[in-house]
């Protein structure tokens, strides 16, 4: 069976006709040549024919020798490989030519059919690998420009999508939540954000770092109750190869990772004790040190951390260290619980309502009146987050261009009695109504007490003051 010719050609440059003769039917078989007795033509035929790939060059030639030649290849053919073949023992010039890494390799006269062969495809199989490197470096260029239009657009995104404006609610707890927003937001202040689980904590510090000076720079969470200690420690400080079973090379932790920007600690309550040491540390000196390495590592990274665990009464009972609790509650914003803020839980409804008929392009109308009283009613152990879940349950089952309507909420609301006789287009008059009638209610099984009463509702003293003054109960 004849075999198939190379694509890529083959150029012969000798001033002898009969050694170009011969090279040429050597080499015909598998591989398609080109011949040319001087170095013009041969640069003629470089130009005309782009799929030559190697050059056989003889070196004794009148005019332009093959080193003059090869010289002239180099510029405009930067993966040209060129062998030069030689019947003399001008070694100097060779040596020049190979130093200078302008010869793949050079053969002497009489050379011999094998060995002619054999240089002959490593030069091919050389050139095929220089240009698939080249074709890879150029896709990975255009994937590193992709990838950073991208990240440009992510950020933009990011940055809109957590403006304040995504903090949804008119409650008078969460407008004093977003007046502190805004007074923190210049500032490197490492920020300590107190909440219940579903409150929207990382809300709070995305909106602090995308409205912020570090905009522009990385923003890297770390929840610190989903990992063992051991692992834990290497997620957010890196480690050296070999410092453990299974470290089998260098790695960066988080903190390197949002060098300049900033990370999320979320949960920090559950962060161990030796952990506790390190993040101290990181604190006082900003600098880190990797498990296994004692080299510091100088880094910049504002810390915000959120813990839905009471840190004072921590600290007191010895599980929390109280010199890291300074450092973290530099500043200290509290997250409302949704029962806090029951004026805003039509609101978030209707938010999310929208958002997910956006998203799946499903109309709907909206809630019954029924529907909404009982979302005002209920109490939201699971704060906003299981307000959006059960809207999402809701809407699964909801038909097109319907409202959403009591039979359609979970098995939760099934013994809530939803508020009577809401005046029309008045939804915030009856949750005042709600919020009053329960207040009182409480205040008689308590005797009056406002602690005791606080405490049932789940309210803050002081917010609970705040109520009476403002539904006339004191």
């Amino acid at each position: 069976m004849t075999a198939v010719p190379s694509p890529h050609a083959v150029l012969v440059v000798d001033d002898e006709a009969s050694s170009v003769d011969l090279l040429r039917i050597t080499l015909c078989e598998d591989h398609t040549v080109y011949t040319a007795t001087d170095g013009v033509s041969a640069l003629e035929l470089l130009e005309r024919h782009p799929e030559i790939a190697v050059a056989i060059i003889d070196q004794r030639m009148p005019g332009m020798t093959g080193t003059e030649l090869i010289q002239r290849t180099v510029e405009p053919y930067p993966n040209l490989i060129r062998i030069i073949l030689t019947g003399y023992t001008d070694m100097d010039a060779l040596v020049q030519a190979v130093n200078a890494a302008r010869v793949f390799r050079y053969l002497t006269k009489p050379w011999s059919v094998d060995e002619l062969l054999a240089t002959v495809r490593q030069g091919l199989d050389v050139h095929r690998l220089t240009i698939e490197n080249l074709r890879l470096q150029d896709e990975l260029r255009a994937a590193n420009a992709r990838l950073r239009l991208e990240n440009t657009h992510l950020r933009r995104d990011a940055r809109g999508r957590y403006q304040f404006e995504e903090i949804i609610g008119a409650s008078a707890v969460l407008q004093h939540l977003l007046a502190q927003l805004e007074r923190v937001v210049p500032s490197d202040a490492t920020v300590l954000i107190l909440g219940e689980t579903g409150t929207g904590k990382e809300l709070v510090a995305r909106a602090l770092h995308y409205n912020g000076p570090r905009a522009e720079r990385p923003y890297v969470t770390e929840n610190c109750g989903a990992f063992a200690p051991e692992l834990l420690t290497s997620e957010l400080f890196g480690h050296r190869r070999g410092a453990f079973t299974g470290a089998l090379e260098d790695r960066q932790g988080l903190f390197e990772v949002a060098n300049g920007g900033t990370l999320f600690l979320d949960e920090i309550g559950d962060c161990p004790p030796e952990l506790q040491t390190r993040l101290l540390r990181v604190l006082d000196q900003g600098e880190i040190r990797r498990v296994g390495d004692n080299r510091p590592i100088p880094v910049d990274v504002r810390i915000i951390a959120a813990t839905h665990h009471d840190l004072e009464a921590d600290v007191a009972a010895g599980r929390f260290r109280r010199d890291l609790y300074y450092r973290l509650s530099v500043v200290t914003l509290r997250a409302p619980a949704l029962r806090e803020r029951r004026e805003d839980i039509a609101v978030l409804a209707q938010h999310f309502i929208a958002e997910l008929a956006t998203q799946r392009s499903k109309p709907v109308l909206g809630f019954s009146t029924e529907a909404l009283a009982l979302l005002c009613a209920y109490d939201w152990p699971g704060n906003v987050r299981e307000l959006r879940n059960e809207i999402e349950r809701a809407f699964t089952f909801v038909e097109v261009h319907e409202l959403i309507t009591p039979d359609l909420l979970s098995n939760r609301f099934a013994g809530l009695q939803p508020v009577e006789q809401l005046p029309n287009g008045s939804l915030r008059a009856a949750v005042e109504r709600l919020e009053r009638e329960m207040i009182g209610a409480a205040l008689q099984r308590n005797a009056g007490n406002h602690t005791h009463t606080a405490t049932e509702l789940g309210l803050s003293r002081r917010g609970l003051l705040d109520k009476l003054l403002r539904f006339g109960l004191r």
